[in-house]
């Protein structure tokens, strides 16, 4: 594969226990835009930041207690940077350097994606065969209570570095469920989460491909897995349908290297900033592994927990008709956050631009529309709590997408077992001709008589 090195991309959803690479700038899409202002003279500028010294020197002056005068300067970074938007914030050095960690994939977590939601944090989906998983921690749980302490009043970052611990440590966390009276509590033992982002199941002859997250193992595992599916059956699979439900994102370079994987030619994404030093377009290049799978019928999987990285793959194989997309409407997280290294004091995660698909559509609030909408047969005890409105919902998020039935919500819900997953089925049975499909119309005989 060709293609010049870019910025990496962090996901819609915080990643517990993942690998999540911390190149100089990283990507990911938001909502309702400030209104433009008048431009500020550099005596107003000025004037404002002397009355912020001003507080400041008030505090450590007349405080009941000394304050730290250190946490006092972070804390109004952290402020400055989350009233921009949800995806904007500051890591202290600490968490700064889990971020650059999480490339290597190797530390001790609980697998829990979540983000901030009014002060909570919401599950967005637990990681596969992970603590959390095996607890039975579900999508759309609110984590309330961390070893007994509440999470009201803690940033999204300092809940992670609380969940985060030496592998084998236990955790208990209390979340609310939707529909269930009393809080739940679980106790964890934190683990190795496992890197491996791609996994491949045979249905008969066709290669079934879930890609869990964009870490930097994600276009190594495709690549593996259809290599994989190419000697279990001894030739070509009959058809590949690639899973992105509930996969929150990751490393932007990945899902350009994912779409390249099964596109010839063309465009992957683009960006746009408010600078032209932000503004870019990658494309697909023509290379082995696209040759060899090129005319094999695929479809991808898609919900309301498919964000940003797995957006931008859902869209440029839409866009460019290589795929049939199923599901549900995605999350809606298309914009771009720059995580800026500020030397000891740690890092800076900046939103500075929006990604659109091929097609120039922004994926910003309103997300990905499948093809063709198959639901689930969600079960009684899940029914209504399996819907999530997505990156619409968040307060603050920065819009630029047509929001045309975003506000109606998206199933998370995936069944256990491949016999129950409507979804699935469907494009098992797209694949088989047992099933009609509108993006790619049935070709009718030609040949003369």
């Amino acid at each position: 594969m060709r293609l010049t090195p870019f910025r990496t991309a962090v996901s819609a959803a915080v990643l517990f226990g993942l690998g999540l690479a911390c190149a100089p700038l990283i990507a990911q899409d938001q909502a309702v835009a400030p209104a433009e202002t008048a431009p500020r003279s550099p005596d107003e500028i000025y004037s404002d930041l002397s009355l912020f010294g001003e507080v400041f020197d008030r505090i450590r002056a007349e405080y009941v207690v000394a304050p730290d005068e250190k946490k006092l300067i972070h804390a109004a970074l952290r402020g400055m940077l989350t009233s921009l938007d949800p995806h904007s914030d500051y890591m202290e050095p600490i968490d700064y350097a889990d971020v650059q960690e999480d490339t290597t994939g190797q530390f001790g977590g609980l697998g829990i994606e979540v983000q901030m939601e009014e002060g909570a944090i919401r599950v967005v989906s637990p990681i596969d065969e992970t603590p959390a998983a095996k607890a039975g921690i579900l999508a759309g749980d609110f984590i309330v209570e961390l070893d007994g302490v509440q999470v009201q009043g803690l940033s999204l970052d300092e809940a992670v570095g609380k969940m985060r611990g030496p592998v084998g440590t236990k955790i208990k966390i209390t979340v609310v469920r939707e529909g269930v009276a009393e809080p739940l509590d679980f106790e964890l033992t934190r683990d190795i989460i496992a890197t491996r982002a791609a996994r491949l199941t045979m249905q008969e002859d066709i290669a079934v491909i879930r890609l869990a997250r964009f870490s930097e193992q994600a276009f190594p595992g495709i690549r593996k897995a259809i290599d994989d599916a190419y000697k279990q059956l001894g030739k070509a699979p009959k058809g590949i349908v690639l899973d992105l439900r509930n996969n929150p994102g990751g490393l932007v370079d990945q899902a350009v290297y994912v779409s390249d994987a099964f596109l010839r030619q063309g465009a992957v994404v683009l960006t746009r900033g408010r600078l032209d030093s932000e503004s870019s377009r990658y494309d697909a290049r023509p290379d082995d592994l696209d040759q060899k799978i090129a005319d094999i019928p695929m479809v991808v999987l898609i919900n309301g927990g498919s964000a940003s990285a797995a957006e931008i793959v859902a869209g440029a194989l839409q866009d460019h008709k290589r795929a049939t997309l199923v599901g549900t409407r995605s999350f809606g997280k298309g914009s771009v956050q720059s995580i800026i290294p500020l030397g000891a004091d740690g890092a800076m995660r900046l939103t500075t631009a929006r990604y659109y698909t091929p097609n120039n559509r922004s994926i910003q609030a309103s997300g990905i529309q499948p093809d063709i909408t198959v639901t689930q047969d969600v079960p009684d005890e899940f029914k209504g709590r399996d819907e999530i409105l997505g990156e619409v919902a968040l307060p603050g998020q920065i819009g630029g997408g047509t929001q045309e039935n975003a506000t109606v919500g998206s199933s998370v819900y995936v069944p256990a077992t491949a016999e129950e997953d409507n979804q699935l089925q469907f494009a098992l049975k797209l694949i088989n001709g047992e099933e009609t499909n509108p993006a790619y119309p049935p070709k009718t005989d030609s040949a003369a008589s």
